[in-house]
C-alpha cells in the first residue's frame, strides 16, 4: 500500500521538514499539506520538505479551485516539481475552510474541480491554452517556464459519491476521508472503480486512498482517546457521505447531532468535547486508525483486503509521547500491506 502523511501548518515550517524527514525514513511515500485557512502556507512549507528530503513525493491535500484562481496553483505546482526534482502531486478538493471570511462561494464545486484539473493539465504541456469552463476562465494563457514533467498525478479528495465519481473519470487517485471501516472503505473503492469503468478507464489504474486520523499506542484505549473528539467531530458534522453507517448502526442519535448541528467549521473540535460521552470505541475505530500496533495492523490489512491502495495519516501522539511515534509505528506497517 502507499503510505501517506498528512500536515496541517499548526506548527512551525521546521516541524513540518521533521516530519517529513522522519516520514521518508521509515517508508512513507508521500507527504500532504493542507491548504487550509489561516495555518502557515502550503506552499512555502512544501517547499521546505523539497529541499530537505530526497524520495518523497508531496503535494496539497487539498487545495481548492476557489481561493486561487486554477492557473496561479498550476504555476505553484509546477514550481514545486522543478525544486523537488519532478516529486510533485497535485491534490485537488471542493475547499472548506476560508470561505465566509473570504467572502467567497462555492459554485458547482464539481463541476469547478473537473475544469481546475484540465486547465492544469493543459498548461503544463507549455502550450497557450484559452479555457471557458462554467467556473474557470483563462484567457490566452502560458507557463512561462517549462516544468520537468508535462504530467504530474492528479488526486482528488472528495468524502461524497458525486466527487468521487468525477475523480474516478479522470483523476490518478481518490482521496476519501474517514473510511476505515472495511464496509465503508469496500463501498469507496466500488463507487470509484465502476465509475472508472464506465469512462472507460482501467478500474485498476485509478488509486483509492483513505485519509485517517492515526494513533498507535501500547495501551489500545489511550491511542483511541487521542483521536476521539476529531472521530467525534467527523460523525456528527455531516460534511463526510457514508454509505454504510445507518446499515452498521453507526449513526450518532439524532439528539447528540442536534447538540452541535449549528457549529461552524471555523469553531474547531473544542464545540464537539460535549458529545463525547456519546463517541464509542466503535465510533472512533469507523473512522480512525487508532489502537495497539497489533490492533492497526490488522485493520490496514482489512482495508487492503477491499481494495483500499494507500492509507494516508493524519498522526496524533498518545499520552507522554509525540506524533513521531505513531509515525515510527504506521510507516511500516502500511508499506508493508
Amino acid at each position: 500500500m502507499i503510505p501517506g502523511i498528512l500536515n496541517v501548518g499548526h506548527h512551525p515550517a521546521s516541524h513540518a521538514v521533521e516530519v517529513a524527514q522522519l516520514g521518508e525514513s521509515v517508508g512513507f511515500e508521500q507527504f500532504w499539506v493542507a491548504d487550509e485557512r489561516f495555518y502557515r502556507d502550503a506552499y512555502a512549507l512544501l517547499t521546505a520538505v523539497a529541499l530537505s528530503t530526497q524520495r518523497i513525493t508531496m503535494g496539497t491535500c487539498v487545495t481548492d479551485p476557489y481561493t486561487r484562481h486554477p492557473a496561479l496553483t498550476t504555476v505553484s505546482v509546477a514550481t514545486l516539481d522543478e525544486m523537488s526534482n519532478g516529486r510533485a502531486l497535485f491534490g485537488l478538493g471542493s475547499g472548506i475552510s476560508g470561505f465566509i471570511e473570504l467572502g467567497l462561494e462555492r459554485p458547482k464545486p464539481i463541476a469547478a474541480m473537473r475544469e481546475a484539473i484540465e486547465l492544469f493539465r493543459r498548461m503544463l504541456t507549455g502550450e497557450v491554452v484559452d479555457y471557458d469552463g462554467k467556473i474557470i476562465k483563462f484567457h490566452s494563457g502560458r507557463l512561462n517556464f517549462m516544468p520537468p514533467r508535462a504530467t504530474i498525478p492528479v488526486y482528488v479528495a472528495s468524502n461524497g459519491p458525486q466527487g468521487q465519481r468525477m475523480a474516478a473519470r479522470i483523476a490518478d487517485g481518490v482521496i476519501m476521508e474517514a473510511c476505515s471501516q472495511p464496509e465503508e472503505a469496500e463501498a469507496f473503492v466500488k463507487g470509484v472503480r465502476d465509475a472508472a469503468k464506465e469512462a472507460g478507464r482501467d478500474p485498476a489504474s485509478v488509486r483509492c486512498i483513505a485519509r485517517l486520523n492515526a494513533c498507535v499506542a501500547s495501551d489500545g484505549k489511550a491511542a483511541r482517546d487521542a483521536v476521539r473528539l476529531r472521530a467525534g467531530r467527523i460523525m456528527a458534522a455531516g460534511r463526510t457521505v457514508f454509505a454504510t453507517h445507518d446499515e452498521l448502526g453507526l449513526r450518532l442519535p439524532a439528539a447528540v447531532l442536534a447538540e452541535v448541528a449549528d457549529v461552524p467549521y471555523a469553531a474547531g473540535g473544542a464545540p464537539y468535547e460535549r458529545i463525547l460521552p456519546h463517541v464509542t470505541d466503535r465510533h472512533v475505530d469507523a473512522v480512525a486508525l487508532a489502537g495497539t500496533l497489533e490492533d492497526v495492523t490488522a485493520r490496514v490489512a482489512a482495508l487492503k483486503a477491499v481494495g483500499i491502495d494507500g492509507i494516508t495519516i493524519s498522526p496524533y501522539a498518545p499520552p507522554g509521547e509525540t506524533t513521531a511515534s505513531t509515525v515510527r509505528a504506521l510507516g511500516p506497517v502500511i508499506a508493508a500491506a
